[in-house]
């Protein structure tokens, strides 16, 4: 006698279309491309907010279903989350609900397995708008007892959880973020044509990341301008190229950037192809990455990946992440502590060498497909427990 088929329901409307995935989406996408090969005896039911990219449909064993309405705003949060993803749950039956990015529904019986990448709204929600802020501090809480298994991105992340909404730790895996294949060291060339084409052939510091509030730009900004007018002929070729879109009240970094001496040497390229991404990488003086907050931290990785020495904040999941002796760590707080740690980097061969090397060695703990077995047991435990 066979066990009936095994139906999983999986909230995806973090698979946009395009040629770029921001942190959640490049989690979605990553893992769940491994769990659908690794599972293809289980039926996946991608449940997205609108018209899906083909090429996010895994395998055979995927179903993907269209939800309406899109869900990018509280109030349709509420009305997918609580009304289209309820009803259809409600229907289907799965065995379990996954939802890589944060929110579940509170409306459903069925088991459900949610992924927590951070909290940064609890600690700091002046950063983010007035409704958003009512919807996260309501249901946060809601969805993070209604689940049956959490995973989070870090072991601060976790601790955070535990902590901040007294979840007991033994409900919460760890399933990190990992860098994807194409972040490698290139050649001296590609290198070299990298530069041309983005900082006018001068080395250059590298930001990946969207331009909002949490992402601490300002004092990036401050700092180096602190170094190009302290660094004297060291820094004279120093660029700063600042790789992401505009988020969200951005007002206060563009402020810090026209409050500046040295514009002319701070590049902001918008977002980026992923192959380019790369290739910005690999040809980086360093990456520097200064969140004052931050539930992972993937651009440490992708560099380390890409042999390129991190500058990275001493706060938050960010030293777990970066790992012993993979980063320097500066206080994202004070922009003295940036700039010292933006001319050590630049002016210290000998440091940047061991930075990279020891990124390497760093590059070991991260992989999606241990992820994905990560949030495959989750969901087996969330099944078991019914």
């Amino acid at each position: 006698m066979t066990s009936a088929p095994l139906h999983i329901a999986v909230n995806t409307r973090f698979l946009l279309p395009g040629d770029h995935l921001e942190g959640i989406g490049r989690f979605t996408y990553e893992t769940l491309g491994r769990l659908v090969a690794q599972h293809p005896e289980v039926t996946f039911h991608f449940l997205f907010d609108r018209a899906y990219d083909s090429r996010y449909l895994f395998g055979p064993n995927v179903v993907p279903h269209v939800l309406q309405p899109p869900a990018r705003h509280p109030f349709l949060f509420v009305a997918w989350f609580e009304g289209a993803v309820a009803a259809w749950l409600a229907r289907h039956r799965p065995a379990a609900f996954l939802s890589p990015d944060g929110f579940t529904t509170l409306n459903t019986r069925v088991p459900r397995v949610t992924v927590i990448h951070d909290l940064a709204f609890e600690h700091f929600p002046l950063d983010v708008g007035l409704l958003q802020r009512k919807y996260y501090h309501f249901f946060s809480p809601r969805f993070a007892r209604a689940s049956a298994q959490i995973v989070a991105v870090s072991e601060a992340t976790k601790a955070d959880i535990v902590q901040t909404y007294g979840t007991a730790p033994e409900k919460i895996s760890v399933a990190y973020n990992a860098p994807a294949d194409l972040f490698q060291p290139q050649s001296e060339q590609s290198q070299r044509e990298i530069r041309r084409k983005f900082s006018h052939g001068q080395p250059y510091f590298l930001f990946v990341g969207a331009l909002q509030p949490r992402k601490n730009l300002g004092n990036l900004l401050r700092a180096f301008d602190q170094l190009k007018a302290t660094g004297g002929a060291a820094v004279a070729d120093a660029q700063l190229l600042i790789v992401g879109r505009k988020a969200w009240k951005a007002g206060p970094i563009l402020a810090a950037y026209q409050q500046m001496r040295h514009q002319n040497a701070v590049h902001f390229t918008g977002r980026v192809a992923d192959a380019e991404l790369a290739g910005l990488y690999a040809a980086a003086r360093a990456t520097v990455y200064v969140p004052y907050f931050e539930g992972f931290g993937i651009p440490i990785v992708e560099a380390q990946a890409s042999g390129c020495p991190v500058l990275t904040s001493g706060v938050s999941s960010m030293p777990e992440v970066a790992g012993e002796g993979g980063a320097l760590l500066v206080d994202p707080r004070d922009v003295a502590s940036i700039a010292a740690g933006l001319a050590r980097l630049w002016t210290d061969a000998s440091l940047r060498q061991e930075l990279i090397a020891q990124g390497h060695e760093n590059l070991s703990r991260f992989s999606w497909a241990q992820s994905a077995e990560v949030l495959w047991q989750a969901i087996e435990k969330a099944i078991n427990k019914q």
